[in-house]
C-alpha cells in the first residue's frame, strides 16, 4: 500500500477505503435523544434530553477526532466539534 496523502485521507490500516461506517452508541443516542427532543419540546424533560444529545454527539466527534480510522473522519469529528460548539455559542 502506498503511503500517500490520498491514502492516508481515505483508507484505514487494512488498506480499506473507509468514509461512512455503521453508528456506534454515542451517534445512535444522539439520533435518539435528538428526536425525543422535537418530540418533548417543553419542560425540564427537553432540558435533558437536549444534554444527552449534546454531550452523545460531542464525544462521538471526540472519538473520530482522536481515533478515526483516516484522516477524513478525524475531519469529521473536528467539523462536528466546531459544529456543536458554534451552535451552542450562537444559542
Amino acid at each position: 500500500m502506498n503511503n500517500t496523502l490520498i491514502d492516508k485521507t481515505f483508507r484505514d490500516s487494512d488498506g480499506n477505503v473507509v468514509i461512512a461506517q455503521m453508528p456506534n452508541l454515542p451517534l445512535i443516542v444522539w439520533f435518539v435523544t435528538g428526536i425525543l427532543s422535537l418530540v418533548f419540546s417543553t419542560g425540564k424533560i427537553n432540558i435533558v434530553f437536549d444534554t444527552l444529545a449534546t454531550g452523545s454527539l460531542f464525544t462521538w466527534a471526540w472519538l473520530e477526532l482522536f481515533d478515526g480510522v483516516n484522516y477524513f473522519r478525524r475531519a469529521i469529528g473536528l467539523a462536528a466539534l466546531i459544529g456543536i460548539v458554534a451552535f451552542k455559542l450562537q444559542s
